[in-house]
């Protein structure tokens, strides 16, 4: 009887062990999936058609904020200051590197960090021990003896928690790119002028998220194999991967749109009061 239960106990393990290796291997790639269909999003023909609209956008605004410039580095050239030329300069080279690789760029990286994401993810999910009877089995037998069932099923919840917020997280971060594209090509006007904490901020923002979409689905697949060794661990890491936007947040890597937007609006007033007063001139 003791070498029936040692048999059944060693067979059954291996078998949770190995069902519960290929379900992370599906999550894996199903949430890799999401974060490719973000990527993929740009290569859509209406999208592309967008992003080339905000992009000759984005040159108009830059030749704008170039004439704005110049006018104003020859007033304050005549007044005395003689760095005017100097930082003119500076301004029409940041400028026109900005307008020329802010549509290019943010959707390389993004596509840089899925797949990076998604090898590791692979990988992760790929060196699973098999060996022993999992927590999982033994929560399952156990359960029927005590209250370890409804720890399980609580665990449980978590995991689905935590994999459904990631999962939405992931269906969405394609779309916040393309707005953060849009958003960027109104930075555009104060950038040769000297004006360029806002678009810093701006590159900030695509930065983290990037690192978002790099972090977040490698830490949840990481949790999900600890989940296998020690439930309660494995879903305190899953329910950290759900913190990364805010902890990326406070060393200045914003992953909403709200701050630039506001930011973005504040240029394009100037611009509409710079066309006021031309107008005004004109008349």
């Amino acid at each position: 009887m003791f070498i029936w239960d040692f048999v059944a106990d060693t067979v059954l393990g291996q078998i949770f062990d190995w069902i519960y290796g290929k379900i992370v291997e599906f999550l894996s790639e199903f949430l890799n999936m999401m974060n490719g269909m973000g990527s993929e999003l740009f290569e859509l023909i209406w999208v592309q058609a967008v992003v080339e609209f905000f992009h000759y956008f984005a040159w108009a605004l830059y030749v704008v904020g170039l004439v704005v410039a110049v006018f104003e580095a020859a007033v304050e050239y005549q007044g005395g200051r003689t760095t005017a030329v100097r930082d003119l300069a500076l301004g029409s080279v940041k400028g026109f590197l900005a307008v020329s690789l802010f549509t290019t760029v943010p959707v390389e990286l993004y596509k840089l960090c899925i797949d990076l994401q998604g090898s590791l993810s692979s990988g992760i999910a790929g060196a699973s021990n098999t060996e022993g009877v999992s927590n999982m089995a033994r929560a399952a037998m156990g359960g029927l003896n005590g209250y370890g069932i409804f720890i399980a099923l609580f665990l449980l919840i978590l995991m689905g928690y935590s994999v459904i917020k990631i999962f939405f997280a992931n269906l969405k971060r394609g779309g916040i790119l393309l707005i953060q594209i849009a958003v960027g090509s109104l930075y555009l006007f104060s950038i040769p002028r000297g004006y360029v904490d806002g678009f810093y901020g701006w590159c900030r923002q695509v930065i983290g998220l990037c690192l978002t979409a790099f972090l977040q689905t490698t830490i949840l697949i990481a949790g999900l194999m600890v989940w296998n060794e020690n439930m309660l661990l494995g879903c305190g890491l899953m329910l950290s991967s759900s913190e990364i936007p805010r902890i990326a947040q406070q060393f200045g890597l914003e992953t909403s749109t709200r701050a630039n937007i506001m930011q973005a609006v504040y240029a394009t007033q100037t611009v509409v009061n710079l066309g006021k007063s031309l107008a005004a001139a004109v008349k």
